[in-house]
């Protein structure tokens, strides 16, 4: 199996064990959240090697989110744990359909505070991908300034690069600087993951093939769109084909979704599936995922998934 390195922010998620507004809510059951820790957990239980770098508060919450990485049989080399900063923490309101209210407290977090110094140590060897997602370079600038230096040594190391852009307009100053800097650092990309609505806010394109289109002109190899429960446009200079989503029973919790989709395409490719499979499983945990509490709760591993796909194929 390969070596993935991913970078981000593990959080400390609060899930309302009652429907109703966040403000009215007393009990909450405990999760770890993050758009990397969600793609790290769901390589990792389909047998990939992952190493997370992150920085964590030496607080209860940033202790137990370390040990959940290693249980997790996540690689913590790179996390570093610090005595200035509070780890990042989240609220997220429990719905029987549609999205979430979701409240966070990540402002001056340690992972907020992490910058160049924190990868000077890095040692490529080994790593055959990196993913990385735009929240992260949305937290500080020095943040941003590290995503770049791991996308430059990426690509001088022949090291594959996917990015979600993952966009969360409450980080940012403005909506034009969010869109400048995520465009930027997707071109850097061999594999783009942009969600429907993503993609027509950052390309200003209304259709799937255009904003395919946008990001080849700019060097991207592979554009996957996500459509939700409709599944996927993908283009690349070869083919572009449409992906149907897998059918789901209830869904439960759509946050995390979209990283296990990451997880199905990049595991797919890395293992040399055709990408018309890689793209179909990314499709099929993205579904297990959102019929599933917590962010990560729902992604499966190599049997679950398979008897997954068999099933549902065999049902269709």
């Amino acid at each position: 199996m390969s070596r993935i390195l991913t970078v981000g922010e593990p959080m400390a998620l609060f899930v309302a064990q009652k429907e109703g507004s966040l403000e009215n809510v007393e009990q909450f059951n405990r999760f770890v959240a993050g758009a990397e820790v969600n793609f790290s957990i769901g390589m990792s239980r389909l047998g990939h090697e992952v190493t997370y770098i992150t920085q964590l508060g030496n607080d209860p919450f940033g202790k137990s989110i370390e040990k959940f990485l290693q249980q997790n049989r996540i690689d913590t080399t790179y996390v570093s744990i610090v005595s200035d900063f509070l780890t990042g923490m989240m609220w997220k309101q429990k719905v029987i359909k549609g999205d979430p209210e979701v409240f966070s407290s990540r402002k001056n977090s340690a992972a907020s505070h992490m910058s160049l110094d924190t990868i000077k140590n890095l040692n490529w060897e080994g790593f055959q991908h990196i993913h990385l997602t735009g929240i992260l370079p949305a937290l500080s600038l020095e943040c941003r300034e590290m995503v770049h230096e791991l996308m430059k040594q990426a690509r001088a190391k022949g090291v594959q690069i996917s990015f979600d852009p993952n966009i969360r307009p409450g980080l940012w100053p403005d909506q034009q600087e969010m869109i400048r800097v995520i465009n930027d650092l997707a071109c850097r990309a061999d594999i783009v993951f942009p969600g429907i609505e993503e993609g027509k806010l950052l390309t200003g394109k209304q259709y799937v093939y255009e904003i395919a289109e946008y990001y080849h002109r700019v060097g991207v190899k592979t554009v996957v769109v996500k459509l939700g429960a409709e599944g996927a446009f993908t283009s690349t200079k070869d083919e572009t084909f449409n992906t149907e989503g897998f059918p789901v029973k209830e869904v439960v919790d759509t946050v995390g979704a979209g990283d296990g989709f990451a997880v199905g395409v990049v595991s797919g490719i890395l293992e040399g599936l055709f990408l018309k499979e890689a793209v179909s499983r990314g499709a099929a945990i993205g579904a297990l995922a959102v019929m599933s509490p917590g962010d990560n709760d729902g992604l499966p591993n190599r049997e679950g998934l398979e008897t997954f796909m068999k099933e549902t194929l065999y049902r269709l």
